[in-house]
């Protein structure tokens, strides 16, 4: 059975063009396996050689002191690639995000990338057409839990966005994916099978001369001992 792997990703920028000089200063990635978030990150903070304009530092709060000693992204760009490999990635409003990333490969000397991009503001308006599509508007829409979002930023809108994907592709399968994990563990000896019931029951280890001594001595307790209810029971039983 083929793997697959996809990264859903954001970034957070100093603006809205890299034409204009806006640089990114911040990544986030999310390894997804056959659609399960497997807890595997990718998340870099970058110093993006210039100024912070003051309605970006109001959109995800990294100010320009907070930036000034983090690596610049030429020095960070291959870790980036390396995890992403050549697997699908799953952006909310792609252009944006490939824009720029794009941008910043190529003044690092890189190629652009070629990975096949799902963007899922596309796919949200196909399923929901004429509702917003914003990740705060799907997050209502699904019922998932955003209140951390009191920022943008680009590890948990990652995080997010993976839950909201998950929910546009039509649900999570919560029983299918836990069946393939108890297969996984089954296999790989962390879940034992059930113990084989025996054939033939055992002989029982009490002789009938211990069980007469056993009847006296429940006896001698008087007729309402509570033993004596116990053992007509198994007497029936066994009968």
């Amino acid at each position: 059975m083929n793997l697959l792997r996809e990264i859903v990703l954001d970034t957070e920028t100093t603006g809205l063009s890299p034409a204009g000089g806006d640089r990114v200063v911040e990544i986030g990635c999310v390894e997804l396996i056959n659609h399960v978030p497997t807890g595997r990150h990718h998340h870099v903070y970058i110093n993006p050689e210039r100024d912070m304009p003051e309605e970006a530092f109001r959109v995800h709060g990294l100010s320009e002191e907070f930036l000034r000693d983090k690596p610049k992204f030429a020095e960070l760009a291959q870790g980036f690639l390396d995890f992403i490999g050549d697997d699908p990635l799953i952006i909310h409003n792609a252009p944006f995000d490939m824009g720029f990333l794009n941008a910043e490969l190529e003044w690092s000397g890189r190629k652009h990338l070629v990975n096949p991009v799902i963007d899922t503001v596309t796919l949200a308006r196909k399923i929901h057409p004429g509702a917003r599509v914003s990740l705060d508007a799907l997050c209502k829409t699904y019922g998932i839990d955003n209140s951390r979002r009191s920022l943008h930023g680009a590890l948990l809108d990652s995080e997010i966005l993976a839950e909201v994907y998950l929910e546009l592709i039509g649900g999570r399968q919560v029983a299918l994916a836990l069946s393939a994990e108890a297969e996984s563990q089954f296999r790989s000896g962390m879940v034992r099978p059930p113990a084989r019931q025996r054939p033939t029951p055992l002989p029982a280890r009490l002789t009938d001369r211990e069980r007469e001594l056993h009847a006296a001595f429940v006896g001698e307790m008087g007729d309402k001992a509570m033993w004596l209810e116990y053992l007509t029971i198994e007497v029936e039983l066994r009968a």
